[in-house]
Formats: structure tokens, sequence, C-alpha cells
């Protein structure tokens, strides 16, 4: 009997393989468009061996973006908790601070791992990712009203926005953010711009916060 051993790195390559043609083939069509049976013939696997690795096509999505989803979200969420670990007397003159870093990080960290985010941004209908700026923007609009309330115990004067204005100043900033990862900006473009979109947002805020 011919004996059959299991090759680490043929099974690497293979996984490999089906992820680029995935890839692909999710960019060019959507989730809900693209067909598992041509990412499997294009893939040159057989769709038995396509099940040893992920048991659908929902499954082999997440794992081409959820680590990218997930990291970016729990940095936004630590940039807010250690924002937050200040003392509160500190609050006002620090926001900005870490608003600027935290964005700067962000894009670069999507720009790295551009594909993945081009597929959540531009691709991910039908899964749990579509709403992925939305769940940031939702985030930070909590933060906001915490500050709000805490600037306003400290003796300022914020104006206060109509929710809907709120949601679509703060949705337009990181919708902004991530079109340069959808439209493949150049990375040392893309820093400038997202400097630039920085700066403007960081107006307006200090305009609406009167934190002069």
């Amino acid at each position: 009997m011919k004996l059959i051993f299991y090759n680490p790195s043929m099974a690497e390559n293979t996984l490999q393989k089906i992820h680029e043609i995935a890839t692909a083939e999710f960019l060019e069509k959507g989730f809900r468009g693209a067909s598992l049976r041509e990412i499997v013939k294009k893939a040159g696997v057989t769709t038995g061996a396509f099940y040893g690795y992920y048991k659908s096509k929902e499954e082999l999505f997440s794992a081409l973006v959820k680590p990218h989803a997930d990291y970016v979200m729990n940095y936004f969420k630590k940039v807010i908790n250690d924002f937050m670990s200040n003392p509160k007397s500190e609050w006002a003159n620090k926001t900005f601070d870490y608003s600027e870093h935290g964005m700067e990080h962000m894009y670069e960290y999507a720009y790295d791992h551009k594909d993945a985010f081009r597929l959540i941004l531009n691709a991910s209908e039908g899964t749990e990712f579509e709403n992925f700026i939305h769940d940031i923007v939702e985030e930070e609009i909590k933060i906001t009203h915490v500050f709000y309330k805490e600037i306003e115990a400290q003796g300022y004067k914020p104006h206060a926005l109509n929710p809907t204005l709120e949601h679509m100043i703060i949705s337009g900033e990181f919708s902004a953010l991530f079109e340069l990862i959808i439209h493949d900006i150049p990375k040392e473009e893309g820093l400038r711009c997202a400097q630039e979109l920085y700066d403007f947002y960081k107006a307006g805020w200090t305009s609406v916060l009167k934190l002069k």
C-alpha cells in the first residue's frame, strides 16, 4: 500500500492560492455575487479539499478580513480608553493629540492591509462586516457625548449639534479617511491627505466645542 504523507508546505500553498483567488473574486463581484464554485475551480482544488479549510463562503470571507477589522476596532477602542485614563482636567487639551495619532495609525494599518480593507469597504454587503465604518462611528459618538458632558462640567460651553448632523459629521470624517484606501492612493500622498483631513476636522471641532 502506498503511504501518503501530509505536506504542510503544500497545504499552505494551497490555502494561499485559495485566498488569492477568493480576494480577486470578492473584489470583482462582491460577497453576494462571488461564486464559491468559481473560486474553487480557479484555485485548482476540489470542493472536498476546500471544505477541509472552510465550511462556507462566509467563513472564507471572514478569514480574509476579520483579523484586520478586529485589529482596527480594538485599536480604536484602545485609543479611547487611553484618552479617558487621563485626568479629566486634561481632556480638553489632549483630545486632538489622541485623534491625530489614532487616525494616522488606522490609515497606515489599512494601507498595509489594503486588499482586506477594500473587501471590507467595497465587497462586504451581506456579511457581518458591511457596517464596519458605521460601527466605528457609533463608538466615536459615544465618547463624544461623554466628552461633551465632562467639558461642560468644567465650564466650557460646546455647541449642541443636532444628532443627525453630528452623525453626518463623524461619519464623513471616517468615510473620507477610508476613501484613501478605496481609491488606492499612494501611501505618502495618503498620509498627507489624512493629515489635511484631520486639520480640517480639528478646526471644525475646535469651533463646535469652543475649546479656545
